[in-house]
């Protein structure tokens, strides 16, 4: 019981926050155009914040982890492969973009940081798992995209140019690199400093993840059923089911752990049906992983953390 409770504690504030962002959006107080830009927001502004505020409070060679750092990239490329040639099974040459893209791209960022902050007070070892698998998440993401776009058989160049732009000037990666930078040079915080970093940075996971439930669309969340629900399987299950015990084996713990768990068996980023609509897909396949994954996780997540807290890795 006592590790259901603490599971429980983990994950359902988190899905309250994006019940409450549902609410309100229906409602009418914030609407699809204020999600947007709470959205956009977030990311430009506070989460950035929040990872340098971190990583800059913290002692660097404490923080760092190559060996972490090299798991959760190879881990993130294997499942790119694994999902990769399960969509050579579709039918629909043009939904195997959207379907690898929805099967293995995380929300890593705004629920990797969440999910550790509320269970050990800080964002942990989340941007360090943010290193090795967001640009990669990005990198492929357009990879796929392109060369299964409808009507298209090979890659577009002008796309991935912009695209290793964007992850280049990614706000996120950069308030890592500062944070990181800031704490293996050594320098002090000032107060004033410290206190309006804490202050902008708290904000990013309450207003993100609000943002995130007011998007979301129950009606999207059925359509196409059966691609959707192979993607969302393996989104929430399969993956984690198969790197997890590596990750144990290999030593991992802790935060190292729950970031992990994130990484693999997190819902599937909203960003995905907004690149994926950009690029020429149709994206209901890509919206569909997106609602059943945001629904679905808040009960796959708290059965993993209750899994791993009941076996003290956690």
């Amino acid at each position: 019981m006592e590790n259901l409770i603490f599971s429980l504690n983990a994950t359902v504030p988190i899905f309250l926050l994006m019940i409450l962002g549902l609410l309100f959006h229906k409602i009418g107080w914030i609407d699809d155009v204020f999600a947007q830009k709470m959205n956009k927001f977030v990311f430009v502004v506070p989460l950035p914040v929040l990872v340098f505020s971190d990583l800059a409070t913290v002692d660097f060679h404490e923080v760092w982890n190559m060996k972490f750092v090299l798991f959760c990239f190879l881990a993130t490329f294997l499942s790119i492969t694994l999902v990769s040639f399960m969509s050579l099974g579709l039918k629909e040459r043009a939904l195997r973009g959207e379907f690898i893209q929805a099967s293995y791209r995380s929300s890593a960022a705004l629920l990797g940081i969440a999910f550790i902050q509320n269970i050990y007070g800080n964002a942990g070892m989340a941007p360090v798992m943010i290193i090795g698998s967001v640009p990669l998440y990005n990198i492929m993401a357009v990879l796929v995209l392109s060369l299964f776009k409808p009507g298209q058989s090979g890659l577009d160049k002008a796309v991935l140019k912009r695209t290793a732009k964007g992850i280049v000037t990614n706000p996120i990666i950069l308030g890592i690199v500062a944070g990181l930078l800031w704490s293996a040079l050594g320098l002090k915080m000032p107060h004033i400093m410290q206190k309006t970093v804490t202050n902008i940075g708290g904000v990013a996971t309450p207003m993100g993840l609000m943002a995130m439930g007011a998007t979301f669309d129950i009606k999207k969340a059925f359509a196409k059923v059966k691609p959707a629900a192979v993607a969302t399987f393996m989104k929430l299950i399969g993956l984690a089911a198969i790197f997890l015990p590596i990750a144990i084996t290999l030593g991992f713990r802790r935060e190292e752990l729950v970031a992990i768990l994130v990484m693999l068996g997190s819902a599937t980023t909203v960003s995905c049906f907004v690149m994926a609509k950009n690029m020429g897909h149709e994206g209901v396949l890509s919206s569909s992983v997106v609602m059943l994954t945001t629904l679905f996780s808040a009960f796959t997540l708290t059965g993993w953390l209750y899994i791993l807290k009941s076996m003290n890795f956690i």
